[in-house]
């Protein structure tokens, strides 16, 4: 059969079955300033849902309410992890710096998932990186991507 007799949505129509969010099966740790950005999330939006109710807007309030379950559930499940106040070994929240084989000095924070941002320094915990350092300590290796890292420094 020709595609050209299928009808296909669209309009409103192609945003009523928007997938879900995928939540990981890992542990929702993080840390003061991650627990805050689910909040800030969460908050963002429900104005957003309330300005797309408002308006009428089904596909807006379809993103909004698909994104508020995600973010709701993310801050019902959200487990709060201090941040190590020493630096004897690398745990959840330590931020590290390390010595690649190239001579480059990177330095990264462990977080959790949602707060990962390798970009600005942070890395999840449950990232192939962040899995060779947890443990280490202060002048231990870990293999990361293709080589060897040196940890210089864990605060």
């Amino acid at each position: 059969m020709s595609r050209a007799f299928v009808k296909e949505p669209d309009g409103l129509e192609a945003f009523d079955e928007l997938p879900e969010r995928l939540v990981s099966d890992h542990p929702n740790l993080v840390t003061e300033q991650g627990l805050a950005h689910i909040e800030a999330e969460v908050s963002r939006l429900q104005q957003a849902y309330a300005e797309a109710q408002s308006a009428g807007d089904r596909a807006a309030l379809n993103h909004a309410a698909r994104d508020l379950r995600y973010w709701s559930q993310r801050r019902a499940t959200a487990e709060l992890v201090e941040i190590p106040k020493d630096g004897g070994e690398v745990r959840f929240g330590s931020r590290v710096t390390l010595l690649r084989a190239d001579g480059r000095r990177q330095t990264y924070r462990i977080v959790g998932e949602d707060e990962a941002d390798p970009s600005k320094g942070t890395v999840s915990y449950v990232s192939p990186l962040a899995r060779a350092l947890l443990g280490k300590s202060l002048g231990d290796t870990a293999v990361a991507g293709a080589g060897e890292v040196e940890i210089l420094e864990i605060v």
